[in-house]
């Protein structure tokens, strides 16, 4: 079974492998991410032009339901273009995102790091937990571990398809992963606090390419209720961007 399955244009229904870890009525940003970029693709698609940038900001949690995913063009251009989505469930507007696409063109290229050890090479840490999403999804750490706080390193690779009868594309891929930062570096703990963010923003400078996207992340949290994921996004042939989350921090009103 896929994370969605197509209704109609611009429709979709979730199924469990989106449900997200604080309710399992409510999804991950990660698939509800990656199908904004599914639809964004449809949109004004021009040759030459590729996706650097998207910021996506939450309104509220995202139900496990019926979805209706809007899109249209804010600026148009030869070398830029600016998109929109809008995810809705039920009439209300759960998530809005925008989309910088640049125009393609021989530049010279600086020098990055090579990603950190290869998936295929790593010790396995399995990921399955009692969430849809994470039972959805493989994980391989190079640092840290699902089950202790702080920075850390992992591969991820889709078990499921995002769309029903549909491949998934390597951006695709990043975006279902490049939410769960803040879960893999999380800096509290998860029984004890609740660490939502209220956005993601990506800024890629290449396409990625692969079905292994990794992660290097970092979270911090101030002593004001706030906190902050840093990111580096990486496939298999080196660093392609970064992601970042702005958190809303809290205590548990009843610890786990």
């Amino acid at each position: 079974m896929a994370m969605y399955v197509p209704l109609s244009e611009g429709r979709y229904r979730a199924t469990e492998h989106t449900q997200g870890p604080w309710d399992p009525g409510t999804q991950h940003l990660g698939p509800v991410t990656a199908l904004i970029v599914h639809e964004l693709a449809r949109t004004a698609p021009r040759p030459g032009l590729e996706p650097a940038r998207l910021a996506v900001d939450v309104f509220g949690p995202v139900p496990v339901a019926d979805l209706t995913v809007r899109t249209e063009v804010l600026r148009d251009g030869k070398r830029v273009q600016c998109l929109a989505a809008s995810v809705s469930a039920g009439g209300r507007e759960y998530v809005r995102a925008t989309a910088w696409r640049i125009r393609e063109a021989p530049t010279p290229a600086t020098p990055v790091e090579p990603p950190p050890l290869p998936a295929s090479e790593s010790e396995p840490t399995w990921l399955t937990t009692g969430f849809g999403y994470g039972r959805a999804t493989e994980w391989r750490f190079t640092r840290g571990s699902a089950t202790e706080t702080g920075p850390a390193i992992a591969w991820g690779r889709s078990r499921v398809p995002l769309v029903a009868d549909e491949e998934l594309t390597p951006l695709e891929r990043l975006a279902l992963f490049a939410d769960s930062g803040n879960g893999i570096s999380y800096a509290l703990d998860f029984d004890t606090h609740v660490f939502v963010n209220v956005d993601l923003v990506i800024s890629l400078y290449r396409t990625p390419e692969g079905e292994w996207i990794c992660m290097d992340a970092e979270t911090v949290v101030g002593p004001s209720g706030r906190g902050l994921t840093r990111s580096t996004l990486y496939d298999s042939a080196g660093e392609v961007g970064s992601a970042s989350q702005t958190l809303f921090v809290a205590p548990r009103e009843t610890p786990r």
